[in-house]
């Protein structure tokens, strides 16, 4: 066999594999396209059921879901809080305070504007002991010759250390001391209303 019917030979052997290999896989697509498209339950179809049936409940999941959103809504209605005092702030001299009556939990917030460089104390922040007796919860020093403005916030809470066991310590009439002045006393009140979150257990 010569060298040029031999080339001849492999040539065209190749040219139809070639061609044996593009019908193949023109056929093959075109039976997965046939299944594809005939077949109803592919995962597109599936895909599409479980988004109609998360969006459209059916009357056997609607008390179910009812259910839930009554919970999340007295969940929320638990959690709902409004203080029981509106921001109104009260002055003595350069000290003033936001309320005048505070809820557990809630943070008192004093604002110092104005101190004159003479003017050197502490702020003594009273708790009830009884209808006529008060005591040292915190103290809080100022220096006008070291700084004439400051804010700082107070967040009674129940602390065993300081002699609060829980909250019946905590509510009644407080009062703001201003020591090294002559400047008249503040007084506010805690109530027994609790700020959603706040630890109240009793430790004592």
């Amino acid at each position: 066999m010569s060298k040029v019917f031999r080339d001849f030979e492999k040539n065209t052997y190749m040219k139809i594999a070639g061609i044996v290999s593009i019908i193949g896989i023109v056929i093959t697509i075109a039976i997965f396209g046939i299944i594809f498209t005939a077949n109803p339950n592919s995962d597109v179809a599936e895909v599409e059921n479980t988004l109609d049936k998360e969006l459209i409940p059916n009357e056997e999941t609607t008390p179910e879901i009812q259910e839930k959103i009554d919970e999340i809504k007295q969940i929320a209605n638990e959690n709902y809080y409004k203080p029981t005092s509106e921001i109104n702030w009260t002055s003595s001299g350069p000290f003033q305070i936001d309320r005048t009556v505070y809820d557990i939990g809630q943070k008192i917030f004093i604002r110092i504007g104005g101190l004159q460089e003479h003017e050197k104390g502490q702020i003594a922040v009273m708790r009830p002991l009884n209808s006529t007796h008060h005591t040292t919860y915190i103290t809080i020093p100022f220096d006008g010759m070291v700084k004439s403005a400051f804010n700082y916030y107070v967040e009674p809470g129940i602390i065993k250390t300081r002699g609060i066991c829980s909250t019946d310590d905590l509510t009644g009439n407080w009062a703001l001391v201003f020591r090294g002045t002559n400047y008249a006393n503040m007084d506010f009140e805690i109530t027994d209303k609790v700020v959603p979150s706040t630890n109240i257990e009793t430790v004592c």
